[in-house]
């Protein structure tokens, strides 16, 4: 009894597994051969990604490539299998490319509606990988998000700012908002100080004393013009501006350079006798006529 009963369930099984889902253009669509394409897209999506992969790493050639242009060709390598292995699944499944053009009116509506965040995504990613404003590696600044491009994908840019929190960023914000970039050519930055001294104090002093802070300074570019400037005459100081470059292999280094300027400034000061400003009013009284004094309890 148990004997016939396990045949029987054989029995519709092959049958549900045999069983004609649809004829395309003379071809029979089975369960089988969905199954088995289905299968063999996810095992070719995992292959592509791990060759690719495999590909950048061991290759001696691409090894001394960029890390952007290693980014790219494994990109590029892995969209080039996934598209054979899709093609060969609806190859196993019997579905002719042709016949998608019955239903072509109906995936572009659908495509449209649904899949638009992505296709643009997409397509940005492929012009920031051609054109590459920004690279893997660069140091960008995005509305309030700064760090450095670990990897440029497909849909999502990979951003790990400084605090070491990982963004995935879509590649079309990339391309609709204002980015900086500030190792696209190189990584000498301008950055500036400002400081006020109190009124009174020398100007042409206090300018002297900010140029020697300047030049004896190791960080800054030596090969590059620096400026101090008397900016304005302010509420409570005499205000000063230093423009100077240096190297910006990360953010924390140009705020280190800036850093060890205020303390050098604030050194060089207490020797000159020059008094750094603070806010301050004057307040002054009016003594053409006698003040009227009187006393509460």
């Amino acid at each position: 009894m148990d004997i016939e009963i396990l045949k029987d369930i054989f029995i519709v099984l092959g049958e549900l597994w045999n069983f004609k889902v649809a004829t395309i253009d003379n071809n029979h669509v089975t369960i089988a051969n969905i199954v088995i394409a289905l299968v063999i897209f996810v095992l070719g999506f995992r292959i592509s990604r791990k060759f690719s992969r495999f590909v950048v790493n061991v290759s001696p050639t691409i090894k001394t490539l960029n890390a952007n242009t290693k980014s790219t060709v494994e990109s590029v390598t892995f969209y080039f299998l996934l598209i054979i292995f899709t093609f060969t699944s609806l190859s196993i499944a019997q579905i002719p490319l042709k016949s998608f053009a019955l239903f072509g009116g109906a995936l572009a509506i659908g495509f449209g509606f649904g899949s638009q965040n992505i296709i643009k995504n997409f397509i940005s990613g492929l012009i920031l990988m051609m054109e590459q404003p920004i690279r893997v590696g660069d140091i960008i600044t995005v509305e309030e998000t700064e760090g450095r491009v670990v990897r440029i994908g497909a849909r999502s840019t990979h951003i790990r700012t400084f605090d070491n929190v990982d963004i995935l960023m879509p590649n079309s914000i990339l391309l609709e908002n204002n980015v900086v970039n500030w190792t696209l050519s190189d990584d000498d930055i301008r950055t500036r100080v400002t400081v006020g001294v109190a009124y009174g104090s020398d100007t042409k002093k206090v300018e002297k004393l900010l140029g020697e802070v300047i030049e004896d300074n190791d960080k800054v570019l030596k090969h590059k013009p620096y400026l101090v400037f008397f900016t304005e005459f302010g509420d409570s100081a005499l205000n000063f501006e230093m423009q100077f470059w240096c190297k910006m292999p990360r953010p924390s280094e140009k705020r280190k350079v800036e850093s060890q300027m205020r303390h050098d400034i604030n050194e060089k000061f207490k020797k000159a006798g020059i008094v750094i400003a603070f806010p301050q009013q004057d307040v002054h009284l009016d003594m053409s006529a006698p003040l009227e004094v009187r006393i509460r309890k």
